[in-house]
C-alpha cells in the first residue's frame, strides 16, 4: 500500500487502489496462515487459532477487493452514469478485468462454501479449491494491469509458495510420517480403534492432540486417499498410537472396513497437549468426544480428582464404556456415562451434582452444540472463562 500511494488523484479512485492493495495483502496472509505445519501451529498459538485468522483474514480481503471495482465505478460517477456502469460491466472491458471478475466470482462461491450452510465433505473442499482458483486469477490481473513492479512479483511469488505448499506438504503429506495398523478392535457400534506402529520416525505426540492421516489400500479395502483428522486416543511405548473413528461420513464409514498390516501416513500432531495440573477436573464428552480423555487417563498416574459426564445416544455407541466403568473410583476418577436416546441432554442437572464447581478445570469435547451449551451453563455456574477449555469436533 505505501508503494502504491496514490497522489493527486480523486479521492474515490484513491479508495480504490488502496483497497485493492490491502485485499491483496491480506488474501496472502490468509493463504499463509492455511499452510499447516506442527511447529508453525504452535508458535501462532494452535491450529484453532490460525484457522480463526485464516477465516478472517480472507473473509476481509474479500470485502476490500468487492470495494475495488465500486470505488472505480463511484469514481467514474463523476464524469456519467454511464462511465460507471462501463467500469462495473465486464463486457466493455479487456481480458485483465475480465480476470478480476472471474476471481472475485471464484472467491465469492469458496466463501459461500465456508459461511452458507454446513455441506458434505466433498463439495466443500470443491469450493475451497475455487478459493485457490480466485488467487490465481487475482494475481494474474494483477500481473496484467501493473506488470513486473516489484511489489507485484513478491506478492505472486509468496502466494505461489504458500499455494504450492499447502498442495505438497499438507494435501498430498510429503513430509507425512509412515505408519503401519497393526491391530483393529471394535470400541462401540460403528466405531473401531487402530493401533498404528512407526514404520520410521515416530510423532512426538501427547495426550489432547490429533494427527491428520491418509490411509492406503489394502488387499480388501479401497481408501478413500485423503487427510482427516484424528484425535490420538492412547500414546504408547516405541511410537506407538491409537486413533479411534467412528462411521459418521463417507470415508469414516469407508474405513470400518479397514484390515491390518494397511500403511497409513500421519501428519501432526496438532492441537493443545493436556498440561499437568493439581486443579480438580471436570470433562465433558459427547460420543466419540471421549477419545482425548482416554488419552489423558491411560498416561498419567495419579492424576487430581476428575469427573467425567460421558454423554452418547446408547450404551452399544459409547466408546470404552466397559474400561471406564473398571476405572471408575480408582485414583479418584468419577465416571458418570449418561444415555441420551435422542433427547437434549439436561446439562443443568448434571452439572449441578458437580462438586465445587467454580474450583474445577473444565474442558469440553464433542459436537459444537453440546461444547456451546456446556460452555454457556459452566459460566452461569461460575466458572471463569479461563478455566473452560473446549475441542469443537467441526474442525477439516
Amino acid at each position: 500500500m505505501a508503494w502504491a500511494w496514490p497522489h493527486g488523484l480523486p479521492p474515490w479512485r484513491s479508495v480504490a487502489i488502496l483497497s485493492g492493495w490491502a485485499g491483496t495483502g491480506l488474501l496472502l496472509a490468509s493463504l499463509i496462515l492455511m499452510v499447516r505445519t506442527p511447529g508453525v501451529t504452535a508458535r501462532l498459538g494452535g491450529i484453532a487459532t490460525l484457522y480463526r485468522w485464516h477465516h478472517l483474514s480472507g473473509s476481509l480481503a474479500y470485502l476490500l477487493l468487492l470495494i475495488h471495482p465500486l470505488a472505480l465505478a463511484i469514481n467514474g460517477l463523476d464524469e456519467s452514469p454511464l462511465v460507471a456502469w462501463q467500469t462495473l460491466s465486464p463486457a466493455d472491458q479487456t481480458w485483465p478485468e475480465w480476470l478480476g471478475w472471474l476471481a472475485l466470482l471464484l472467491l465469492m462461491a469458496g466463501l459461500a462454501g465456508s459461511f452458507g450452510p454446513r455441506l458434505a465433505y466433498r463439495p466443500w473442499r470443491a469450493l475451497h479449491w475455487a478459493l485457490a482458483g480466485g488467487v490465481v486469477l487475482g494475481l494474474a490481473h494483477l500481473y496484467a494491469l501493473l506488470g513486473n513492479a516489484v511489489p507485484v512479483l513478491l506478492v505472486i511469488a509468496a502466494c505461489t509458495v504458500s499455494l504450492v505448499w499447502r498442495l505438497l506438504i499438507s494435501d498430498l503429506g510429503l513430509q507425512a510420517a509412515p505408519y503401519q495398523v497393526e491391530s483393529i478392535a471394535h470400541c462401540a457400534d460403528r466405531s473401531i480403534e487402530l493401533t498404528l506402529v512407526p514404520c520410521a520416525r515416530a510423532l512426538s505426540a501427547k495426550p489432547g492432540q490429533f494427527v491428520l492421516a491418509a490411509f492406503s489400500d489394502g488387499p480388501h479395502f479401497h481408501a478413500c486417499g485423503e487427510f482427516h483428522p484424528f484425535t490420538l486416543s492412547a500414546i504408547e511405548e516405541r511410537g506407538r498410537l491409537r486413533i479411534a473413528i467412528k462411521a459418521l461420513g463417507r470415508c469414516t464409514r469407508r474405513l470400518q472396513e479397514l484390515e491390518a498390516g494397511v500403511l497409513v501416513r500421519l501428519q501432526g500432531p496438532f492441537g493443545e497437549a493436556a498440561a499437568p495440573t493439581i486443579q480438580p477436573r471436570l470433562w465433558i464428552a459427547g460420543g466419540i468426544g471421549i477419545t482425548p480423555f482416554m488419552a489423558i487417563l491411560r498416561n498419567e498416574t495419579g492424576g487430581p480428582p476428575t469427573s467425567l459426564i460421558h454423554l452418547f445416544r446408547s450404551p452399544g455407541e459409547a466408546p470404552f464404556l466397559e474400561e471406564l466403568k473398571a476405572r471408575s473410583g480408582q485414583d479418584g476418577f468419577d465416571y458418570r456415562p449418561v444415555a441420551t436416546g435422542d433427547c437434549v441432554p439436561d446439562l443443568a442437572a448434571l452439572l449441578d451434582t458437580i462438586t465445587d464447581l467454580p474450583a474445577r478445570a473444565a474442558h469440553l469435547c464433542g459436537p459444537p452444540a453440546l461444547v456451546d451449551s456446556a460452555h454457556t451453563a459452566l459460566l452461569a455456574r461460575g466458572v471463569p472463562p479461563g478455566a473452560i477449555h473446549s475441542d469443537r469436533f467441526d474442525f477439516r
